[in-house]
């Protein structure tokens, strides 16, 4: 019996550009940490609250620094169809989580909804037109919902504090919340929403972000 050694085939040239080329991101040729990026700055050590917290700042830098530098029709600009994303839907929609979280769930104020309703539950993507004021907008609301969600975690007693999610809104499975769940559901929603932003900053200009 003998034995046939299969040899793999040869790399294209494109596929062995694609392996030693990287495209300059926002901060550096190479990609590696640099003091340039805001995000590089943050401290380091500390106990639950400020690991968490500033584990939040950071992820919230990164949807700024997406965004920057770019007009009102590139925010606009939609992903890929049937996909109503957009960075300035995101902005918004962003702004709707973190009011929604924050002021509502933890603070328990009786707020209305910054772009969303019943009758058109996908405000923030759906009304993320190409108008200058929508954008200036989008990022007024944005700033003062984190400003408030950032004083509301720095002043509260504990991350034992919780919220009532009733209707299992913020995935606590239809009751009680702590402060320490928000916060690692809302790394996660701008994480994955980050990622998405990557794509669409990508498309929009092909810059890149650490």
């Amino acid at each position: 019996m003998s034995l046939i050694r299969c040899r793999p085939p040869c790399a294209s040239p494109m596929m062995a550009d694609m392996a030693t080329t990287r495209r300059a991101d926002m901060f550096t040729a190479d990609g590696r940490p640099s003091d340039d990026d805001p995000r590089e700055h943050r401290l380091r050590l500390g106990d639950e609250r400020v690991t968490l917290a500033e584990a939040l700042r950071c992820l919230r830098l990164t949807l700024e620094i997406k965004c920057a530098g770019l007009d009102a029709q590139a925010m606009a600009r939609r992903a890929v169809e049937p996909s109503t994303m957009s960075l300035l839907g995101l902005v918004r929609h962003l702004a709707e989580t973190e009011r929604a979280t924050f002021r509502v769930l933890m603070a328990g104020q009786d707020v209305p909804r910054l772009f969303c309703s019943p009758a058109d539950r996908d405000g923030d993507f759906d009304g993320a037109v190409p108008d200058p004021q929508v954008v200036a907008q989008a990022w007024d609301a944005w700033h003062a919902e984190v400003d408030f969600a950032t004083r509301f975690v720095a002043e509260a007693p504990s991350l034992d504090i919780t919220g009532h999610d009733p209707l299992n809104q913020h995935g606590s499975g239809g009751g009680l919340i702590s402060l320490r769940e928000v916060l690692t559901g809302m790394i996660e929603e701008y994480a994955r929403h980050m990622g998405h932003a990557d794509l669409l900053r990508e498309r929009i200009d092909g810059r890149l972000g650490q």
